[in-house]
């Protein structure tokens, strides 16, 4: 069986850009992206810890180093500059590739520098 699991997340960012000109995507400074694992055009759920939002889009690499977090087309009218939000990464893998997957996890400070990278085991003994 396959099942839909996260791969990882780029915790409390904040939103630096909200352009519903451009077309759609998240972009994000590419120097996270190689921290945490995702890539451009990878599918993320976006979770705004301000407003409640939540939306589906996908991944554009932006300039490293700038802290970038840009919300565009659409759905930079679910995310206004300087709300913090969670971008969340998903993979489907089966038991054998999720018993040996820890999920990559940056908490972000507020100017969007990596406060803290971790990795978890979502699989604990007692529970796989």
């Amino acid at each position: 069986m396959i099942r839909k699991v996260l791969h990882s997340k780029i915790h409390q960012a904040v939103v630096t850009e909200a352009r519903p000109d451009y077309q759609g995507s998240l972009t994000i400074d590419s120097d996270l992206l190689d921290a945490c694992g995702m890539r451009p055009s990878d599918a993320i759920l976006v979770a705004n810890c301000e407003t409640g939002a939540r939306f589906e889009t996908y991944v554009f690499s932006g300039e490293p180093g700038s802290g970038v977090i840009g919300v565009n087309g659409a759905a930079a009218h679910l995310a206004s500059v300087g709300d913090r939000i969670i971008i969340l990464h998903w993979a489907h893998m089966n038991d054998a590739e999720y018993e040996q997957h820890y999920p990559r996890v940056l908490i972000m400070n507020q100017d969007n520098s990596v406060g803290e990278a971790l990795t978890y085991d979502p699989c604990s003994v007692e529970q796989c």
